[in-house]
């Protein structure tokens, strides 16, 4: 089975889609087997990896699979990504769309937030990690990757409402994770500073996250930089000449991921 990871903050716009998208490219191209399962209603983990909808053929999405509620459903929906590199066919997809909002209506019925448990039961024994990408909160989406998961990364910005979300996550898996989602051996291993600028404020904010958090504080912290944002936005791997900073960074930073994180 995968070491499955969740990716989360109790804030949007820190960067956890960016950071999920490339750990996951970051890690195939160290030759490990990559499944991605966003599970943000907004899909931009999906799209940033190439996978866009088309209504005129049947691509199911991981909002299927957690309703079937059936051992292994995630199967039928990993998809291959977009991309054309050479380490793409290591990284697999199970996509999102809006869809996948209409699983918020289930977080009262009794055992809703084990469903992505019963999804991904055997369908990721063949990857080395699998990576979630949670929406902005701590409800039940982001529950549902939490009760799955055996391990958290938080991200966040040096920003002062960034770093008290992180701080909510922590509270969070700490406090209620091991009694609401039965999942007491879960576990954040590292925090990764996101887009920081070159000014006095943020410096004192990352400073402020490194005393708060310690020794999770992942290193290297990720530098704002255009060019990674419209890679993104573009659906490409780091593998223009001009995205070399931020790829060096992500090489970096899966260096850190590795060793805090070991494969099973």
């Amino acid at each position: 089975m995968a070491r499955r990871v969740a990716i989360v903050n109790n804030k949007g716009g820190v960067g956890k889609t960016t950071t999920t998208v490339r750990l996951a490219e970051g890690l195939a191209k160290e030759g490990k087997r990559v499944l991605v399962v966003d599970m943000d209603p907004q899909g931009n983990a999906s799209s940033m990896l190439g996978w866009f909808y088309d209504p005129a053929r049947e691509q199911p999405t991981i909002s299927q699979a957690i309703k079937a509620n059936t051992d292994g459903a995630a199967r039928g929906v990993i998809q291959p990504i977009g991309w054309d590199a050479p380490y793409a066919a290591r990284i697999a997809l199970a996509p999102a769309r809006l869809t996948l909002e209409n699983r918020m209506a289930e977080a009262g019925v009794s055992g809703a937030w084990r469903r992505l448990v019963t999804a991904l039961e055997g369908a990721d024994d063949g990857y080395d990690y699998t990576l979630m990408d949670c929406p902005p909160s701590v409800f039940h989406l982001t529950q549902l990757a939490l009760a799955a998961a055996d391990d958290v990364v938080i991200v966040t910005e040096a920003d002062i409402y960034a770093i008290e979300a992180a701080e909510r996550v922590r509270d969070f898996v700490t406090t209620r994770a091991p009694k609401d989602l039965a999942n007491p051996t879960l576990t954040i291993r590292g925090v990764v500073i996101n887009a920081l600028t070159n000014t006095a404020v943020q410096a004192e904010q990352r400073d402020s996250a490194r005393r708060i958090f310690g020794d999770l504080v992942w290193d290297p912290t990720i530098k704002h930089r255009t060019v990674l944002a419209e890679a993104g936005t573009d659906a490409l791997p780091l593998t223009d000449p001009r995205t070399a900073e931020p790829r060096a960074t992500f090489e970096l930073l899966t260096a850190s991921f590795l060793k805090a994180v070991p494969a099973e």
